[in-house]
Formats: structure tokens, sequence, C-alpha cells
């Protein structure tokens, strides 16, 4: 057997119950052994059994008043998994889903999509069970003060320092923020995701749903084509699917469906820009369902199903973990789509992600598509440690700027491995070798 086999064989048992990491663990590690042939200084070091195992696990019980006076007691996490390029960087999540499991899984992609934006951060991944859907105001405070009265002790600007994800906003990270600098008394970039007017990044919003179709564009142009023209299929209806519809839009294409946990719409006239932003509002300040487009707009709502039924030319699952089987990729291939570019995490099914490649569809993975945001992120750190903000267009010139040498390094290593075409192979080598590299330079660590 392979050093990945055995090493991943050792994980199953290590971690029965968590089969979303597992999952993730086995994307990565399937990749890696034409790097390990040639470099036995990896096999030699360790490195894999050090790499699937986070530095640091903290759980902790967060206790909170209702605005009835009934007492609430939620789980939060923090997985600070590995600092071998800097401080451990990534969001927490809000969502009665979250888990262990789960939480590691997301920190495990971190560390290699933190790695491809060629920034100094770490992989880490936090969150907690509880849901802000339905809160009050005052019970979203008082939840994240409890919450940060434990993780403060666990974050810092130069430690670790977390962002928003699921259910994590711009309020909850302002609540987040009041709280550490009145426990700390300092102001400093623990917290990224921040309001613009204290220490926030312009561009930060946009990030995630921006790098997603820069990277599409990518992958189309190393094949002569361009997004211009194309009939995107866009999952989800949140932060990442609005601003990647914006960019489609900017691009030339035209985005025609959106969706939400209920269903979806598909709007075949398109959502051009006064429907986009009749979706914010709907969204972002009413907090209704995506049925109501449909009502709105006279298109057709299909409930309880996903969007990846409806004909397009390029992809972008842009809600939540596997959200895309084999049976919808398939379907997808069939109805001729050219490039998946993935907005949420580990949207697709391993063999789904296999039809993907299979067939030759242009496919970005998560780790690499949707790394604009951590990517923003941390150009947020670097003008909180200048106390310099920079303009719209010049964190939009870097995020592009960025997406773009993702693309290459992750082209380049595919190609460099005999996998020319094959950027999971690709994102996957060059996020690994850089991390490897700097572990085995820093020593037993």
């Amino acid at each position: 057997m392979s050093y990945t086999h055995d090493v991943l064989e050792m994980s199953k048992k290590r971690n029965p119950a968590e089969p979303e990491f597992i999952q993730a663990l086995a994307e990565v590690l399937e990749t890696l052994d034409p790097v390990l042939e040639q470099h036995p200084e990896y096999q030699e070091a360790q490195i894999l059994e050090r790499l699937v195992e986070p530095e640091r696990v903290v759980i902790f019980r967060v206790p909170w008043q209702g605005d009835d006076g009934t007492y609430h007691v939620n789980r939060g996490f923090r997985i600070q998994f590995n600092s071998a390029l800097g401080p451990y960087k990534g969001g927490l999540r809000f969502h009665p889903t979250v888990n262990l499991g789960i939480m590691k899984f997301l920190a495990f992609e971190q560390i290699f999509k933190n790695s491809l934006t060629g920034l100094q951060i770490g992989g880490g991944k936090g969150g907690s069970d509880f849901d802000p859907k339905g809160k009050s105001d005052g019970e979203v405070m008082r939840f994240c003060q409890s919450f940060m009265t434990e993780l403060s002790r666990h974050v810092g600007p130069d430690t670790d320092v977390p962002a928003g994800d699921i259910g994590v906003g711009g309020r909850e990270i302002g609540y987040l923020f009041g709280q550490y600098k009145r426990l700390c008394n300092e102001f400093t970039g623990v917290l990224t995701g921040k309001g613009l007017n204290w220490g926030g990044s312009l561009v930060r919003p946009e990030a995630t749903g921006y790098g997603a179709v820069y990277f599409a564009q990518e992958m189309l142009g190393g094949v002569g084509d361009s997004l211009d023209g194309k009939t995107a299929i866009v999952s989800g209806s949140g932060n990442v699917a609005q601003f990647t519809c914006q960019k489609l839009l900017q691009f030339g294409a035209k985005p025609v469906t959106l969706s939400d946990s209920s269903g979806y719409i598909h709007d075949p006239d398109g959502i051009d820009k006064e429907k986009l932003a009749w979706v914010m509002e709907l969204k972002n300040i009413r907090r209704g369902r995506i049925k109501e487009y449909a009502d709105e707009f006279k298109c057709e709502y299909i409930a309880g199903k996903r969007p990846w039924e409806v004909p397009g030319d390029a992809a972008f699952p842009s809600a939540t973990q596997n959200e895309i089987s084999k049976g919808e990729a398939e379907t997808l291939i069939k109805n001729g789509c050219k490039v998946v570019a993935e907005g949420a995490n580990m949207p697709t099914v391993p063999e789904g992600v296999d039809a993907f490649i299979k067939a030759r569809v242009l496919f970005g993975p998560g780790k690499a598509a949707n790394a604009g945001g951590v990517a923003t992120s941390g150009l947020e750190m670097s003008q909180n440690a200048m106390r310099l903000p920079w303009s719209f267009e010049e964190v939009d010139e870097k995020l592009h700027g960025i997406m773009k040498g993702i693309y290459r390094s992750s082209a380049d290593a595919a190609q460099r491995y005999h996998q020319a075409g094959n950027f999971v192979v690709g994102a996957n080598i060059a996020g690994f070798m850089k991390v490897a590299d700097a572990m085995i330079d820093q020593g037993l660590v």
C-alpha cells in the first residue's frame, strides 16, 4: 500500500464519525502520490501524519440568555489546523449543522486555500451550532459576547485571525470585535470582515463570488474561450451567489438561476442588474425566500430541488458542501456545461468531481476557485497593520491578481506532474508543497 493510503486509513480509524473530514482528506491525499515519489523527504519527515492532525482543537460551551429570560447553551469550536505559513486564518460559521467533523473538514481545506493565495496565513476554522435566524439583535449580541469571551483566549492578530462564514456577517463580526476589544483592551486586526468605518476592507463582501468568476474566466482563457455570452447556473442566493451573479454580468455572461434550501428559480431571460438588486434587498434586508423572486418576475420556481438540471454553459455552486451529486454532475455534462467553479466549500461529491474531470469539463475546486474571500481577508489584515485603507479598485485589482496567480500555480503544478488541465490535482499539489516545505524548514513543530 502507498504512504498516502496508510495515512488515510489511520485517519479513518482515528476519526470514525467525521465523514466530511475524511472526504476532504481523501480528496487531497489521493492526488499526492506523484509528488511523494519524487520527494522522499516528505515521507521521511512524516509530513502527512503531521499534516492531517490539527495543531490545536478548542471546544467550549457558550451560555447565553434569550430576550424572554431563558438560558441556552451552545457549543463553540476553533480548529487551529496548521500555522506553517502564518497565523491561523479562517471563518466562523454559526449554523445548526456545525459539528467537530465539519469544522475539521473546513479547517483542513483552508490550509491549502490559504497557501495558494501566496499570503502568509495558515489554516483554521471555527463556529457554533447556534442559529442566528429568528433571533433578535440583542440575542445575537449576547451570544457573540459569550462566544468571544472564551475565544479571546486563543486568537490575536499574530496568532489566529477569524473571519465570517455562513451565519456570521457584519452584525456578528461587530459584536465579536466589540467584546474582544473590551476584554483585551486593544484595537487590533483580530477579525476580518469588519465594518468599513472601523477597519474593514472594500471588496470583502464581493470577494468570494468575484474570485470564483475570475478563476472561471482564467480557466476558459487557457483554452481560448471566455465567459462572454455564456449561460450560467448559480446555486444559493446569499453573499457568494449574489456577487457571483454581479461579476458574471460584468463579464457578459447571463446567470439564470438562484436557490435556497426550499428550491430554485429559473429565469431564462437572465438575472440582470435590476433583478439582482431586488434579490439583494430580499435576502439581505427582508430575509425572504427565493420563491418570492418567481412571484415578482413571473418565472419558474421548482420546490425541493437544486438547479443543476437547468441547461447552461457554466456552473457556480455557491451554497454548501455536497450540493452536486454524481447524477447532477452527469446532467450538467449532458446539458453542455463547459466550466464549473466552486464558490462554496466542497460542494461537489467525489464521484461528481471524477465525472467532470473524465468529461474534460474545466473544474475549479473550492480551495482554488473560492479563495478570493480569504485572499481579501488577508489584504484587510495588511491594511489594518499599516492603518491605511485601499480603494475599491486597488483591492479588486489585487484580488484579480491573486486569482490569476492561483490559476497559474495550479495549472503549472498539474502540467509538471503530467495531469495538464486537472485543477484538482494542480491546486492540491501547489498548496501542499508550499506548506510541506515550510514544515520541514521549521523542524518538529
